[in-house]
């Protein structure tokens, strides 16, 4: 063999042993990720998105740009008159309809929570099945901002059938914004849960949704809430520190 050849055939090893190593690097960067492909990248390294945006504004609104006026429309959607929340819900629709990104959908669920249009409850309630995580929880949020039966109704769906538990946690905050029998009987059948982070969740969700204070002990919880004879714990004042 030549010195070319064994030259030539060193490179040609050494860049396949490249390939392999970049395939290997970039398959965790491009499998199920929901914010795309190259989001590793960005959060590696930062000034990427910076000059992305800065690329893509020499041709129109980005997404960086929309994400701001989401933003902004959260801030100020419970201040509009009526017909301006109907207007941007149509819009709110779209965004989460067709978006592909998480992120802007998730924010597409806050100001619908935070909008007192009926028609927003369809949007929450199609968020409660979003493939991410994030918005599902969103949804849950939004929906403790509501105060329609339809709300509490979704909301004690949510915590019976989810088997997500930050999804479970995050509806029965909610709920305790919502008084009622059927979010009381909701949140007494989360008490069987066995999770102690679930249990103290509850309780304090069970306080603030029926105003009594049975102290920390499920059990105890769920034999007042059947009407037994329990006794409740003073709330406020000096007398309720001993």
């Amino acid at each position: 063999m030549t010195t070319s050849h064994a030259n030539r055939r060193l490179g040609m090893g050494r860049r396949a042993i490249l390939v392999v190593m970049l395939a290997a690097g970039t398959s965790g960067v491009t499998s199920g990720c929901k914010d795309g492909p190259m989001y590793a990248l960005k959060t590696v390294n930062p000034y990427f998105t910076m000059r992305q945006w800065k690329r893509d504004e020499e041709i129109g609104i980005t997404d960086h740009q929309r994400r701001q006026e989401l933003q902004s429309l959260v801030k100020t959607m419970s201040g509009l008159p009526p017909e301006r929340q109907a207007y941007w819900s149509k819009h709110l629709e779209q965004i989460y309809k067709h978006d592909a990104n998480a992120e802007m959908r998730r924010l597409a669920v806050v100001a619908a929570g935070k909008s007192s249009d009926p028609s927003m409850l369809k949007l929450i309630e199609k968020s409660l099945e979003d493939d991410v995580i994030k918005v599902r929880m969103e949804a849950c949020r939004a929906l403790g901002n509501r105060r329609e039966d339809e709300a509490t109704r979704m909301l004690a769906e949510t915590i019976g059938r989810s088997q997500n538990k930050d999804v479970r946690h995050a509806a029965i905050s909610a709920l305790a914004e919502h008084p009622g029998q059927v979010a009381t009987n909701s949140l007494k059948l989360a008490l069987e849960d066995r999770d102690p982070a679930t249990q103290s969740l509850v309780i304090g969700a069970l306080r603030q949704n029926t105003g009594k204070d049975y102290g920390d002990d499920p059990e105890t919880w769920i034999a007042g809430l059947d009407g037994k004879d329990v006794d409740e714990k003073p709330r406020g004042g000096i007398g309720s520190y001993f």
